[in-house]
């Protein structure tokens, strides 16, 4: 029982656990799927007991399999904490590295970091998984994941902070040409406010006032999309007031693009975080990668560098409205006196 081979095979078959089948947990471990069915079937014989059930589509445990599962995990980490010390000292990170996060933040911010790290580490192959649902790290083989949260929740991970993720409410120049500009939450009652229906409230926003009251503003209008990206397309193209992640439009506002509103009422900010399983000793390769984005957007994010946009360059970058109600709220714009004319060039 106590064989080599015993010890291999319970690591294989913890392997087709954690990847959910033999496919892949054979192309995890470099290698084939009968080697893989081998092993299990030899562990199976050697323990005389059924450990999986097997169907075409799926596999499950039996109570002797999840028995075992659970029970050699400890052990398991144990022995890849020794090889993860033996690493360490080696140096250069290396093998595969899956790394979890939104689409919207994978699409935006990640493609630059991961290019970096792979001129300087060669050797490393990085696999990015974008999903916006909430993934087990465990039971679907990530490595590390970016994750943004509140409070770091109490759980078996480490969530590591990075920096602050700020949320903003901004339009385009165009649409504030159009509509006007909103001077309080109030006024978006009479705006087209897009909703961002992933949100657990899409029509409810919710504000931290100038003497830091908390305020919940219903908002109206269309479209509805369950996309960031698409959310924040669309106030480019003149659609409507939006409220999204900095990372996702904090440069359209620096270019321009955008123009920030209601600067005095601020949504939620919450926190990004680099979240990967709780080890003695942390592999080699989830290190670089969480350095690489601590030098990335510690401590604070280069896509917030518009919070510091003077605000003679704000009250530039919206044009004069041409609707009849439209209020322009000093300094964000210039409304002329009554009696005086523009100039023509």
């Amino acid at each position: 029982m106590d064989s080599p081979e015993t010890l291999a095979d319970i690591a294989i078959f913890a392997a087709v656990i954690r990847e959910g089948s033999f496919t892949r947990a054979a192309d995890k471990l470099e290698l084939s799927t009968s080697q893989v069915s081998k092993c299990v079937n030899r562990l199976e014989r050697n323990l005389g007991a059924r450990l999986l059930h097997r169907t075409t589509r799926r596999l499950r445990l039996t109570e002797a399999g999840s028995a075992l599962y659970e029970n050699s995990s400890t052990a398991l980490a144990a022995i890849e904490d020794a090889k993860l010390a033996v690493s360490k000292l080696q140096g250069a990170p290396r093998g595969k590295l899956k790394i979890s996060t939104s689409t919207a933040f994978g699409a935006m911010q990640l493609p630059r970091v991961i290019r970096d790290l792979s001129a300087q580490h060669p050797e490393l192959e990085v696999e990015l998984v974008l999903d916006d649902r909430h993934v087990d790290l465990v039971k679907e083989g990530i490595d590390v994941a970016i994750r943004i949260t509140g409070e770091a929740p109490d759980s078996g991970l480490v969530y590591r902070r990075l920096a602050p993720n700020r949320q903003v409410i901004c339009a385009s120049p165009e649409y504030i040409g159009r509509r006007g500009l909103p001077r309080t939450p109030d006024d978006l009652a009479n705006h087209n406010c897009i909703a961002h229906s992933a949100r657990t409230t899409p029509r409810i926003w919710h504000l931290t006032g100038p003497d830091g009251g908390q305020i919940s503003v219903p908002i109206n209008g269309r479209p509805t999309i369950n996309s960031a990206l698409a959310v924040r397309q669309a106030a480019l193209e003149g659609l409507g007031i939006i409220e999204l992640n900095s990372y996702l439009v904090g440069e359209d506002i620096a270019a321009g693009r955008l123009v920030r509103l209601l600067p005095q009422y601020q949504p939620k900010d919450l926190n990004f975080y680099a979240v990967y399983a709780e080890r003695r000793f942390l592999a080699p390769k989830i290190r670089v990668f969480v350095d690489a984005m601590l030098a990335r957007m510690s401590p604070e994010p280069p896509w917030d560098a518009f919070l510091s946009l003077p605000e003679k360059t704000r009250i530039q970058r919206i044009p004069v409205s041409t609707a009849g109600d439209a209020t322009i709220r000093q300094g964000y714009g210039r409304k002329n006196q009554p009696g005086n004319r523009a100039r023509r060039r």
